[in-house]
């Protein structure tokens, strides 16, 4: 079984680099031609946790609502909507035990699930978002994992400080955003 994860990985992990120009590879904090301070090996590991999180909650809530999940440097996101608080507290305790993971951040909301428009317009608060990112000299745009959940966005990545605070500047004042949730592990 365990074989079987891992082939199937390495196939996610091949059919994102297709058509790529330049592959993220290593772990070079300030380099240049990388799209990601994680080495290729983290990557792969984050791929990993987050494959086994999304079984693990759809096995133990299988009508639990709207669960996304996000990794990155081996630190675990849940963002959307839940049933109740029995069910927001418990998805934290189904992924904790998944190897190579060290952090959950939990931030489930309890509600009903969002509409379609809603969603779209979280789609679009992230386009807008990362555009921005990647236009601003100050921050290493591609370095940044961005995800919007009504209205909120998280912002992940390996950053110094004075990325980190011009990022966080950036998403504050774009259009639609109701508040930043900072979860960026600091390199200097």
């Amino acid at each position: 079984m365990k074989k079987l994860i891992y082939v199937a990985l390495a196939g996610v992990a091949l059919s994102q680099m297709h058509g790529c120009s330049s592959m993220p590879i290593g772990g070079e904090a300030g380099g240049t031609g990388t799209l990601d301070r994680r080495t290729a090996g983290a990557v792969i590991g984050d791929q990993e946790i987050a494959f086994r999180a999304r079984n693990r909650l759809s096995e133990a809530f299988p009508k639990a609502g709207s669960i996304s999940v996000t990794s990155y440097n081996r630190q675990l996101l849940l963002t959307g909507q839940v049933p109740d608080e029995a069910t927001r507290s418990r998805a934290t305790e189904v992924v904790k035990g998944i190897p190579e993971l060290r952090n959950v951040f939990n931030e489930l909301s309890v509600s009903g699930t969002t509409s379609l428009a809603s969603g779209a317009n979280d789609a679009s608060i992230t386009s807008q978002v990362k555009t921005r990112l990647l236009r601003d000299d100050r921050v290493p745009g591609t370095k940044i994992k961005v995800v919007t959940e009504a209205g909120v966005v998280y912002l992940m990545g390996l950053m110094k400080r004075a990325e980190a605070s011009a990022a966080t500047e950036i998403a504050r004042t774009t259009s639609g955003v109701t508040r930043v949730v900072v979860l960026f592990e600091y390199i200097d």
